[in-house]
Formats: structure tokens, C-alpha cells, sequence
């Protein structure tokens, strides 16, 4: 698994495509094992190259793995079903008052990402979080099947 937290940067939050082709995607698709640079938050510098085995799957964790240019790369898209003050009330506990700074800046930052090359309408599968786990529902960007409807008014989640 790798974690986009790890592939992004303070100067760089959605601006990492190329370094991830570079160091992920093209190894993989090789067949190699891939070796990229974790990104340390607290320290803001790239640590010491960390391999990532090739095998038949990768998954890839964080916000911007459904962009436009990654999705060609992916087997399949999963879209984590949450309300946007949610997902930033939660990382915000996670990071604390030390990373205050950087969520006021990702806030607007994931707004604009999601506004000029939104996911959510390419996912295959949605994954809603439930009292006892998860529910997971055929995403807008698959096909319907024999017990999926599939109506002109499906629109995207008002949540984002």
C-alpha cells in the first residue's frame, strides 16, 4: 500500500503526478519494484528512498489517486463517502495544533483540486461508513449491471 501523504508536499499538495509516474507508476509498470521518497510533514524534507514490491495489487491511498491522469493507471477507483468538514475535522485531530497552519492552507487546496479534475464521478465503487463498518455501492463511473438502476437523476453526493 502506498499512502499519498507520503508522495505529496508542503509545496507541492496536488502538484505530484510527475514524481509519482516517476518513482511508482513506470517501475510498476515494468514489473519492477518501485522505490520512492516518503515526505516527512513535521520535518518538511524527503527521506530515504522506500521500495514498493511490484505485485498484481497496489493500492493507492489519499486524496488525488482518482485524478485525470492517474486513472488510466488504476484497475479500479474506490471513493471514500464522507462529508468534506468531516474528513478536515479528522485530520486535524490527527496532525494537531503543530500542523494547523498546513490544514488551513489543504482546505482551499483540495477544493480547487476537486473543482478542476473531480473524482468522485469517475469512482467504481463507493465506501460509505457505517455504525458497524463499512457498505460499499457501485460508484457513478461503473457500469450498471443486472441489479444496479441507473436513472438520469443520479447526480453527484451533495457532499461534495
Amino acid at each position: 500500500m502506498l499512502h499519498l501523504d507520503d508522495i505529496a508536499s508542503h509545496a507541492r499538495l496536488f502538484a505530484w503526478t510527475d514524481r509519482f509516474t516517476a518513482q511508482v507508476i513506470r517501475p510498476l509498470a515494468r514489473g519492477e519494484s518501485a522505490h520512492y521518497t516518503p515526505y516527512d510533514w513535521r520535518a518538511r524534507t524527503f527521506g530515504a528512498p522506500r521500495p514498493l514490491p511490484a505485485a498484481p495489487v497496489v493500492l493507492v491511498e489519499g486524496v488525488g489517486a482518482g485524478r485525470r491522469a492517474l486513472r488510466p493507471h488504476l484497475a479500479l477507483l474506490l471513493w471514500m463517502e464522507l462529508p468534506r468538514e468531516e474528513s478536515w475535522t479528522r485530520g486535524r485531530l490527527r496532525d494537531g495544533a503543530e500542523q494547523r497552519e498546513f490544514w488551513d492552507g489543504w482546505v482551499a487546496a483540495e477544493r480547487a483540486h476537486f473543482a478542476s479534475d473531480p473524482s468522485r464521478p469517475h469512482a467504481d465503487l463507493l465506501v460509505l461508513q457505517t455504525r458497524t463498518g463499512y457498505e460499499v455501492l457501485p460508484g457513478p463511473g461503473s457500469p450498471p449491471g443486472p441489479d444496479q438502476i441507473m436513472t438520469q437523476s443520479d447526480e453527484p453526493s451533495a457532499l461534495w
